[in-house]
This record gives structure tokens, sequence and C-alpha cells, in this order.
């Protein structure tokens, strides 16, 4: 057999797998917590803050990038020393509510954060990051469960899944924030007041709301699976973290892959940062076909998750990951040559078809190498290599930009991420590390 088709997760343990209502119902989680990214994070709230709480538009683009990094710092310190302690207390699901809800609770907290009072901005960042470490910490234990609840035969497409309904239910949900919340020439549904931006903050309710009902299925439906000390202990998470080091290199091919998507996982940061500024800027894009635009690639991502699940589960996770770099890295290519919109949205519908497969296979291919009594800590490892050097990407961009004055200089320095992690994921012998996780 070779290496990519070895597509074994760790040790089988007596629980069955592929169980339908388990697996859906863990999927739609990523279509609950898609609302917080989508409409937060990515879209109207942060739109919101930048053009009306905070002092003007450049001021309010530099204190939500900073929170937005701060938050990955934090990410980066907890994760792993969170992952440990779950697995430690063989409580992932109870520090899965817990994050969960704390991401719930600043959704809404930030609705009645209202612009023109004193330190308003301060409160609206220090809300929004304590909900945004929240649900970064909540990935990290809900990716923990696929191992569990996936067969070897199927980890791929049922990580596909995951992302899939994700991209679906987050544009979904923000469809219903722009016709019911936010429309341009009528009144907002429910009676809601527009004063000082009220029915626009609101939406943050529906986030909220949308988060709750959804996620219910994982905690009713998927099973904890104890594999560690009954009682959370944190000294003991830390000794755990400590044994883990030492014995890296039995899962040297986990350090090796985290290395590899260290580095084009920042490829994917960048371009999700600024897709939508050098559509504007250079193609001079208007709002709403930036809009369309984006609306347009994420639907790809969400198609191409589901479909390449199954080539994910066929070649291999090693393999499909591969597929996508090369894919990101021509439509890089096209984006940063297009003469003209069409052939912009050419490159950017390459890029939603390539990104969904490769943060999918990427999951999956993680779940593959975590050993069975470490799953919740690798996995913390998965989300500190997302963001430990995050700032990466865009620092580069921003620095060749200004250095040649030119957006289609900055974008090209994208390639970089995808080659360089490319190459890294090379060294990668996925066998070996199925094999590390096995014998644990």
């Amino acid at each position: 057999m070779s290496e990519s088709t070895s597509s074994a997760a760790p040790a089988a343990s007596a629980a069955p797998r592929d169980i339908p209502k388990i697996v859906w119902s863990w999927a739609f989680y990523d279509w609950a917590n898609s609302a917080f990214t989508t409409l937060v994070v990515t879209f109207i709230y942060s739109y919101y803050f930048t053009q009306s709480i905070a002092p003007d538009g450049i001021t309010g683009t530099a204190w939500w990038g900073r929170a937005v990094s701060i938050s990955a710092v934090f990410v980066a310190l907890l994760s792993p020393i969170a992952g440990a302690a779950a697995d430690r207390g063989g409580t992932r699901k109870r520090a899965l509510a817990m994050s969960t809800g704390v991401c719930i609770a600043g959704s809404v907290a930030l609705t009645f954060i209202a612009p023109g009072r004193a330190h308003s901005a301060l409160l609206a960042l220090t809300v929004f990051v304590v909900a945004n470490v929240a649900f970064e910490m909540s990935m990290v234990f809900y990716n923990a469960f696929l191992p569990n609840i996936a067969s070897p035969a199927r980890i791929g497409r049922i990580s596909g899944y995951g992302w899939g309904l994700g991209y679906i239910g987050g544009l979904l949900c923000m469809v219903i924030a722009l016709v019911a919340f936010a429309p341009r020439e009528s009144q907002p549904w429910f009676g809601l007041s527009t004063a000082n931006g009220f029915n626009v903050r609101a939406t943050n309710l529906l986030v909220a709301g949308w988060y709750l009902v959804f996620s219910l299925p994982l905690f009713f439906n998927v099973p904890e699976r104890r594999t560690g000390a009954e009682a959370l202990n944190i000294r003991e998470a830390f000794v755990e973290l400590g044994r883990t080091f030492r014995a890296i290199r039995r899962y040297r091919e986990v350090a090796r892959f985290l290395i590899a998507r260290l580095v084009y996982n920042d490829g994917l940061v960048t371009v999700f940062a600024f897709g939508s500024v050098y559509a504007g800027q250079t193609f001079g894009m208007s709002l709403s076909e930036v809009i369309a635009f984006g609306i347009g690639l994420n639907v790809a991502s969400g198609l191409g998750a589901l479909a390449f699940g199954f080539v994910d589960d066929k070649v291999g996770g090693k393999r499909t990951v591969l597929i996508s770099l090369v894919a990101l890295a021509l439509a890089t290519v096209l984006a940063v040559c297009a003469p003209n919109k069409t052939w912009l949205w050419v490159a950017g519908i390459l890029i939603g078809i390539s990104v969904g497969p490769n943060q999918s296979a990427s999951r999956s291919l993680m779940g593959r190498f975590v050993p069975e009594t470490h799953q919740a800590e690798f996995f913390g490892f998965f989300a500190f290599s997302g963001k430990v050097t995050s700032f990466m990407g865009p620092f580069l961009l921003g620095t060749v930009t200004l250095m040649f004055t030119s957006q289609r200089a900055g974008v090209a320095t994208v390639l970089l991420f995808f080659l360089v992690g490319g190459g890294l994921l090379l060294l990668v012998n996925e066998r070996a590390g199925i094999a590390a996780a096995r014998a644990e």
C-alpha cells in the first residue's frame, strides 16, 4: 500500500464509527459556529465597528486588526495546554460547552455596546477578543472528536462535510441578517430600531441564537470518550504536555506537518485578509461586487470541501493538501496577472475551490496522526500552528506593496507561502505518522 493511501486513524476504539446520526450531529457544529466567523469576524460587525464605533475608518481598521492579532496570540499560548487538560480530564465535551457558551455570551454582549459612549470602542474590542479566543478554543475540542467518530476510510469526507456545511451555514446566516436585520430600503424585521445602528448590532443576537441551536445536536448525540483521568488537573496537564514535547521524536511526522501548515496557512490567512481589498482597489470593484465576489468564493469553498473529502479518502490527506496548494499557487499567479475583473473572478473561484479542501484535508490528516490519548492536545498544537505566525503573510504583503507601490507585487508574496509550505509537506511521511499514532 502506498504512503498516501494508507489512510488510517489512531488505534481503533470499541466505540462504533461512521454512524450517520453522530457524524451529522458533529458536522452541524461547523454549520453553527460559522455564523460567528462570517457575521462578526469577517463581514457585518467588523464593518460596523470600523465605521460606527471607532473614531474613523482608518483607526477602526487598525484597532480591529490588532484585536484579531491579540486573539491569535492568546490562542497560540492557550490551545496546547487547554487540549492537554481536556485529554487528561476526559472533559472535551465540557470544555467545548464552556468555550461555546463564552463565545455566544460575547456575541450577545456586542449587541448592547452602543457607539458614542465613553470607552465603547475599548469595551467592544475587549468583548470581541474574549469571544474570538473562546471560538478558536472551541475548535480545538471540536476537532478532537473527529478521529473518534470517523473510520480511517471515511475521515476525509466527514471532515469535508463539516467544512462544507460551515461555508454554507455562514452564507445562509449572512443572507438572513442582510434581509431581516439590515435591509437597505425598508424597515428591519421584528420592529428593530435603527437608532445608533441597533438593527446592525442585533445581527449578533442572530449569531448567538444560530450558534446555540445548531450546536445542540453535538452535545446530545456525540459521545464523550474518556481516555485520561476523570478529574481535570491543570498541573497534570502541564506534566503531560512536557512528556509530549520530550517524546516528539516519536511523532516527528506531526511536527513536520505542523511546520508545513504553519507556512502554507499564512498564505490562506493573507488571502482571507486582503482578497476584498485587492478586488476593490486594484480592479475597482464596488462594495456590492466585492460582496458578490466573497459569496462566490465561499460557495466554491463549500463545494470544494464536500467534493474533495472523497478524494481525501481515496488518495490520502497529504496528496489532497498538495493538490490544493498547487491549485492555490496557480490561482495566485492568475490573480496577480489578471488583466480584468473576469480573470480575477476565475482566479477567485479557483482559490475558493482549493481553500475548502486544503482546510478539510489538513484537519483529516491531523486526525490520522493523532494518538488516541492525546487527541485534544494535538489539535491544540494544530490550532497553535495556525496562529503563531499568522501575522507574517499580511506583514510581508504590506511591506512589498509599499516597497513597489503595487498591490500586485504584494499579492505575489502569497505564492511564496504556498510553495514553501508545499515543499515542507513533501517531507512528511503519512504512513509513518499513522503508524506512530497506532503504536500509541
